[in-house]
């Protein structure tokens, strides 16, 4: 009889301790369960300045990306010709007045890169200098015409490339060959005041300044010093070329 009442009590209290932990486990549980979850942080939306900036930049990089492509379209010609008339107030004697010279030029560039180029260049002068009343010998000749032909070659590079306009500078010497006395009824032209006939260096220093009319022509101005040596001496003379420009060839 004591054996069945310690038995009984030892049944109770395995029963209430499965029961306290079964209890226990569940309120863990729905702890678990009901547990808040923390929100998800969240991105702050894009201002509508930010979205003007962005079109902006892609619209400056459509700008630059057409700008390059019509600087290559023009600049990347492998020659150049050029055909001008020009102008040039130069000193014909060492005793008489400046005289206004004109002149047909053309010339071929062969350009290395969209920068640098060599040019080639032939062009004549033309004028009628006033040699005095009677000349000499009274041969009546006052304004004998008198002529230059010049032969040169030197570097062009360009500073400034646009889409519309370019300005380079050029350096060019060679041959100056004149023909002084072909107008004073064959009478040597020292005679005259002016210059015996003969050859002598020339250099030129001039800005080509081109107005594009499209990527293969040009308008071109290039304002030029000149410097001839006849004489024995150095005639500083100023003047300019304007006219057209010719381009053709892939580099």
């Amino acid at each position: 009889m004591c054996s069945f009442r310690r038995l009984a009590l030892a049944l109770a209290l395995s029963a209430f301790a499965a029961h306290f932990a079964l209890a226990q486990d569940s309120s863990s549980s729905s702890s678990t369960q009901q547990a808040p979850q923390q929100p998800e942080a969240q991105q702050p939306p894009a201002s509508p300045n930010q979205g003007a900036v962005s079109v902006q930049a892609r619209l400056r990089a459509r700008r630059e990306q057409r700008r390059a492509q019509a600087i290559h379209d023009v600049y990347s010609h492998l020659y150049e010709i050029h055909t001008s008339m020009g102008y040039l107030r130069w000193t014909p004697g060492s005793s008489l007045q400046r005289v206004t010279l004109y002149a047909w030029d053309t010339g071929l560039t062969r350009y290395y890169n969209e920068k640098l180029g060599i040019t080639l260049d032939g062009r004549g002068y033309y004028g009628t200098p006033f040699v005095g009343i009677g000349g000499p010998l009274n041969s009546g000749v006052t304004n004998p015409a008198i002529s230059m032909y010049n032969f040169m070659g030197g570097p062009t590079y360009r500073f400034i490339r646009e889409p519309r306009y370019s300005v380079a500078g050029r350096v060019m010497a060679g041959l100056a060959h004149s023909n002084f006395s072909g107008d004073t009824n064959g009478i040597p032209s020292d005679q005259f005041g002016l210059w015996p006939d003969g050859n002598t260096f020339i250099i030129s220093v001039s800005a080509p300044l081109d107005y594009h009319v499209s990527p293969k022509l040009s308008l071109r101005i290039a304002p030029e010093y000149v410097a001839t040596g006849f004489g024995s001496t150095i005639q500083n003379s100023l003047g300019f070329t304007g006219g057209f420009v010719f381009r053709f060839g892939k580099q």
